[in-house]
């Protein structure tokens, strides 16, 4: 039996956050699911008085400086580098993108322990470890292919997820590879 071996594959892409089906689903998961039952919980232990009407007002306040936020710092995308080898896939954030994370991480840790919040230190410091993910071949569980917007989603564990945002051009060769190395 032969070793097939393939080639290197690394690009570089940029995807609008708000444009991609494939960021907003996981951005509803994380976000939408958890601030939805808040919002439920608020209005059924308190009615609609004024108060939960204050409340549910200031969730989607800061759901908006969040937009805001994500467009004037990021220019509301998501620049992201990948590559596919004989050891497995990486997806890593592009140097100017990590530069901003960093930053917005650093203060994010600071402002966490200065007002004596551990949450939001640990928020950031959390969101510092997922700037680079490797996923090795012998890691991965499950493969989806989008087609229609070019785009292969490799799951590892189950913190360990891959969305890998391909070119037109590098589509095919990039599935081929993912399929001989998981046969998925």
């Amino acid at each position: 039996m032969t070793e097939i071996t393939y080639k290197k594959i690394n690009w570089e892409n940029s995807v609008s956050i708000f444009k991609s089906s494939i960021i907003l689903k996981q951005l509803f998961i994380a976000i939408g699911i958890p601030f939805g039952i808040v919002i439920i919980v608020i209005l059924l232990s308190s009615g609609a008085d004024r108060y939960s009407v204050y409340a549910i007002g200031l969730i989607f306040l800061t759901f908006l400086l969040t937009y805001v936020f994500i467009k004037l710092v990021y220019g509301g995308n998501y620049e992201a580098e990948f590559t596919v080898d004989e050891k497995g896939v990486k997806c890593c954030l592009q140097e100017e993108h990590e530069k901003k994370n960093k930053i917005v991480n650093s203060i994010t840790v600071i402002i966490g322990f200065l007002s004596k919040k551990p949450a939001v230190a640990g928020a950031g410091i959390l969101a510092s470890t997922k700037a680079n993910i490797f996923i090795p071949w012998n890691k991965v569980t499950k493969v989806i292919y989008n087609d229609k917007q070019y785009v292969i989603i490799v799951k590892g564990s189950l913190t360990e997820n891959i969305a890998l945002f391909c070119t037109e051009k590098n589509y095919d060769d990039v599935k081929n590879v993912v399929r001989g190395k998981t046969n998925v």
